[in-house]
């Protein structure tokens, strides 16, 4: 009788692990260890059919079978983070002024426009995001704050949304990486790279799971070293090639995979259409 119980319990084991396995956990599965799958990021969110940064764009993300979502960090007047891409926010509620001439409470008063028109939504705080990802999604912080004391902050904030691992935290200017993971050395962080020397003394300096580069001076050459490093590449999909997709379905990204085909993770506008063309290939979950 035991001995029969013990099996019944070596073999319920791994079922009860995957039950406990999480949607991100896949996808940290790929991102680590699975160079031969593509990620796909989302710009500013999945902003189809709500309003750009968004909770209601990161859920729809998520149901899109989606793995990033890019979103945009600010700060108000009074302290808090919240998303917004723009330094004002008229496109994004038709007020005027910048999120830093507004409270937290204030700017929660405005809706959310999409294709113009008001929406229940709300301009909501990096910690909602951060909660409403957890598990889920990973996502791209693009942080839009000077100073090295606001980045730390928001590590801070990650670090207390138990997201650590969910997040990878943008930074435009790469000397600035070494900086940031000294105070975090858990965070990953992503550095954008503007030319090859930059990328080498990036590589050098510090280990990042990630690296933008930019299509200005991709080569393969480039994109194999820094993929020998352990890391992937970010390239963008955005402007040229999301339009090209748009007018024939495939073409675009066909378009782009030929011209940067070490990509380790695509940015896009059509995140639902990408995680599809790169399924046929076989090239996603």
């Amino acid at each position: 009788m035991k001995r029969t119980l013990f099996m019944l319990l070596c073999a319920a084991a791994p079922l009860l692990t995957l039950a406990q396995q999480t949607r991100t956990d896949s996808i940290l599965l790929d991102f680590h260890q699975r160079p031969d799958r593509v990620l796909v990021a989302a710009h500013r969110a999945a902003h189809t059919h709500y309003p750009e940064n968004s909770l209601a764009a990161i859920k729809e993300t998520i149901r899109l079978g989606v793995d990033i979502a890019e979103l945009d960090v600010q700060r108000t007047k009074d302290g808090v983070f919240v998303l917004m891409h723009d330094r004002t926010i008229t496109r994004t509620t038709g007020k005027p002024g910048s999120v830093a001439d507004y409270t937290l409470e204030q700017l929660q008063k405005f809706p959310l426009l999409h294709n113009g028109q008001p929406t229940k939504e709300r301009i909501p705080t990096f910690r909602d995001a951060l909660l409403a990802a957890k598990d889920r999604i990973l996502i791209d912080v693009d942080f839009k704050v000077d100073g090295l004391g606001a980045a730390k902050d928001a590590a801070k904030l990650i670090r207390e949304t138990g997201m650590t691992k969910q997040v990878l935290f943008f930074l435009y200017d790469h000397p600035d990486a070494p900086l940031l993971q000294a105070y975090d050395r858990e965070l990953p962080i992503m550095p954008r790279v503007r030319d090859a020397a930059a990328t080498q003394e990036t590589l050098r300096n510090g280990k990042y799971p990630v690296l933008h580069l930019d299509d200005s001076f991709y080569t393969n050459s480039i994109a194999d070293t820094v993929r020998a490093q352990g890391a992937r590449v970010w390239m963008n999909a955005l402007g040229k090639y999301d339009s090209a997709e748009k007018e024939s379905a495939g073409a675009g990204f066909d378009q782009f995979f030929r011209e940067f085909p070490r990509t380790g993770v695509v940015q896009t506008d059509l995140p639902g259409e990408l995680v599809l063309y790169l399924r046929r290939k076989g090239l996603h979950r």
